[in-house]
């Protein structure tokens, strides 16, 4: 017997977030054999059907009407580790549609509410399309879920650079090249203590290579463990040396 969702809402808003990953898993069987899309997988198979071409370049025409929201379950999780630690200031490198960053909304406003502190979820899109619809999905959710976030929309690694709280949690569910890039850009925010969920490092431990030798490095401060969802899905705690 499955345990209860976790997740306290509105019952229109509980209806979305269950058409929008029903409709994430139907793009995904579409796209990949193995009913989940891997970015690295994805640009390898590009790169030998139309070697001549720019592999990423593909990638992002491929992608971009395709939710592959984070999957439910591991949704659920960080709206529970949320609560559970109090954050109320959420980076989230790899906004797409806005599914996941519903979840993220919905559990800083419950753990504002119950702390008293100020927070927010800053969401990150570069493709103007993608962050129209998931305006448009969170504008559906109401204030509730709308007034949680601030969508900077561009290249993350410029875009995260300035304005950023002390951060509690960084959700990395990006193309894969770009994830320690953008640690590295949100380092200097993370408070001790922090958490980084990172999907798929598990399938995706190739493309993950360097993030997982760096966030595994003593010297650099994280305490990891590769959580038991399908695929993989990387806890790392900030706990610097200085500290």
């Amino acid at each position: 017997m499955s345990s209860p969702s976790p997740i306290q809402a509105a019952p229109n808003i509980l209806e979305l977030l269950t058409k929008l990953h029903r409709i994430s898993l139907e793009q995904e069987a579409s796209i990949s054999k193995t009913g989940k899309v891997f970015s690295s997988d994805v640009l390898g198979d590009l790169e030998d059907r139309q070697p001549t071409s720019d592999p990423k370049d593909k990638f992002d025409l491929l992608m971009l009407d395709k939710f592959i929201a984070l999957d439910e379950d591991k949704c659920q999780f960080t709206y529970q580790l949320i609560n559970a630690m109090g954050a109320t200031n959420i980076v989230e490198a790899g906004t797409s549609f806005g599914v996941s960053t519903i979840y993220l909304a919905l559990a800083i406003a419950k753990t504002k509410a119950a702390t008293g502190k100020s927070g927010i979820v800053i969401a990150t899109e570069k493709e103007k399309e993608k962050a129209a619809i998931a305006r448009k999905y969170w504008a559906q959710c109401g204030p509730a879920v709308e007034e949680q976030i601030d969508l900077r929309e561009g290249d993350l690694l410029e875009t995260l650079k300035v304005g950023l709280p002390q951060v509690d949690l960084l959700l990395l569910d990006i193309w894969s090249a770009l994830s320690l890039p953008t640690l590295k850009t949100v380092l200097p925010s993370l408070r001790p203590g922090a958490v980084v969920l990172t999907d798929n490092t598990i399938s995706g431990a190739k493309g993950y290579a360097d993030l997982l030798a760096y966030l595994r490095a003593p010297e650099n401060g994280f305490q990891n463990m590769t959580l038991p969802f399908t695929n993989g899905f990387e806890m790392s705690v900030y706990r610097p040396q200085s500290v």
